[in-house]
């Protein structure tokens, strides 16, 4: 890499994260309108693949082109990680709080670690292994198992939260043989393709067709699917041309910090000291594991796509 990268690329990298974290203040309305966790990622997947669809046809149409044998990874991608940790996702937010949901979400850097350890044999170092204490003692802090002893949560509540975050990483076990062979786009949009056909063969989008008069739901859905998945998408992997893998694992960390802001100014989230504590545990465990990705050339398609 020749150069250092300016206050641009890690402005646009930033951006991009950012916009995910956004995503809580445009799925809230719908939940407002009738709309359950499944309908909601049916519409996120539906507007979000014909968004990147249209994206690609007009400035990337040959990284279109696939090897038909590939389409069954892309199928797994999508189907069994995600539209399954975005409907945990937006299931614990429909239950709890978004703070929480981006918290235990956030535990999949370190599924990722320990998959990756079962499935291509990687190393687990010390390193790795202290991002998984962290990241369990500060989700222990978060849940409120920490200091009191009492789940704060329900238990049901907290493993959707935990499968969240183990389909999130399963990402990266179906996308890893494929990332070499092409651009990160090429493979969100194909995941989202097939997300999307699943999604609309398995919610009821249509049987309350009076929701879809109300304007506020045709806002917050375009803004779900083009702002926080096309356009963070596409700001972080433009930033992302430019720098480390590491470095822009740790730049995404912007994400959640902007998600538990968004709760606590907009959504009437509210949170203890221990909390706080906890959800800076599980950021700096997603800081350790995005460090050791620094020595490594794998991209972070696996690691981060778009929420």
């Amino acid at each position: 890499m020749s150069g250092q990268p300016g206050w641009k690329v890690y402005g646009m990298t930033m951006a991009g994260a950012a916009c995910w974290g956004l995503i809580g203040l445009f799925i809230s309305p719908l939940y407002e309108r009738g709309f359950s966790p499944w309908d909601v990622v049916a519409i996120r997947a539906i507007l979000s693949f014909l968004f990147l669809f249209i994206f690609m046809v007009l400035l990337y149409r040959n990284q279109l082109r696939t090897r038909w044998k590939d389409q069954l990874l892309f199928a797994c991608a999508g189907v069994f990680s995600l539209a399954l940790f975005n409907y945990f996702y937006f299931e614990v937010f429909s239950q709890s709080s978004l703070s929480l949901a981006v918290t235990l979400l956030y535990t999949g850097p370190l599924f990722v670690t320990v998959l990756s350890r079962v499935f291509f044999k990687e190393p687990l170092t010390l390193r790795k292994g202290l991002a998984l204490a962290a990241a369990i003692v500060g989700c222990a802090f978060v849940v409120g198992l920490l200091p009191s002893g009492a789940l704060g949560i329900s238990g049901s509540t907290l493993l959707l939260g935990i499968l969240s975050g183990f389909c999130y990483a399963l990402y990266s076990i179906f996308t890893k043989p494929v990332t070499k062979r092409y651009s990160a786009l090429t493979v969100t949009t194909y995941t989202f393709f097939y997300m999307s056909v699943f999604m609309l063969l398995t919610s009821r989008l249509f049987s309350h067709p009076e929701r879809y008069l109300h304007s506020d739901v045709w806002v917050s859905a375009v803004l779900l699917a083009l702002v926080s998945t096309a356009a963070a998408y596409i700001l972080y992997t433009g930033g992302l041309k430019h720098l480390e893998a590491g470095k822009a694992a740790i730049l995404a960390t912007v994400e959640p910090i902007v998600a538990v802001l968004m709760g606590v100014l907009f959504l009437g989230d509210r949170l203890t000291f221990w909390q706080d504590g906890g959800i800076a545990l599980v950021l700096y465990s997603a800081v350790l594991v995005a460090g050791r990705l620094r020595k490594q050339k794998a991209t972070m398609v696996g690691e981060k796509i778009i929420e």
